[in-house]
């Protein structure tokens, strides 16, 4: 837990909820133990979005397609998602998800390893939300900023792994050591990239907001 537990549960409990469909949703997912997006960052992904009006959103981590639902719900009748899952388990559910939502034509899953269709699409995205396998941001990143567009969001999920992003590699479990070791890094490199400006915030389990800057900045 990075924020007390008892400040995360009273800013959670004024929060004023989802539509049924995707509090339905959230409950089956946690049920079957799938990972998904806190509360809080609920909330504030239903803050930038609002800000942010995003025509063309790109998702790199599907699960069973809450967050995806909750994009579409909150980013404006003309958003149109395209998220990844490699995950063949988890891909039906969520395409009988986006079915019970009626938002079949808004949103397209694309089924593999993103290291290998990122390279594949084409055009810009203006805003991207990275929410997969962790240790592979750091791989993501150089085709995520090329679909970025200039003024575009980049907001990354679970970046401070529940507080041991502190610690000293020697501190961590050996089997965790490369993922924090990507997970610095990935870090590191947002802060200082000449194309972005970056805030890391202690946020659910931490999260990253970049905006790529506009002038051609390399």
């Amino acid at each position: 837990m990075i924020v007390e537990e008892r400040m995360v549960a009273y800013i959670n409990s004024l929060d004023i909820g989802n539509p049924p469909l995707l509090e339905e949703i959230e409950r089956e997912a946690r049920r079957d133990r799938v990972p998904i997006i806190r509360r809080e960052l609920q909330s504030f992904l239903k803050t930038l979005l609002a800000l942010k009006r995003p025509e063309r959103i790109l998702e790199v981590g599907t699960a069973t397609g809450f967050s995806a639902l909750l994009m579409c719900e909150y980013g404006g009748p003309k958003t149109k998602i395209t998220t990844i899952e490699k995950y063949e388990k988890r891909i039906p559910v969520a395409r009988e998800n986006f079915r019970r939502a009626g938002r079949e034509e808004q949103i397209t899953l694309l089924e593999g390893d993103a290291l290998k269709l990122l390279p594949r699409l084409s055009g810009t995205y203006d805003f991207i939300f990275m929410d997969a396998a962790k240790g592979q941001y750091l791989h993501f990143l150089p085709e995520v900023l090329r679909l970025l567009q200039e003024g575009g969001f980049l907001v990354s999920d679970n970046v401070l792994q529940e507080g041991s992003i502190v610690d000293s590699r020697f501190a961590v479990e050996r089997r965790d050591r490369t993922i924090h070791s990507r997970m610095r890094e990935y870090l590191y490199t947002l802060k200082h990239h000449p194309q972005l400006i970056t805030s890391v915030l202690p946020l659910g389990d931490g999260v990253t907001v970049s905006v790529k800057r506009e002038g051609g900045v390399s």
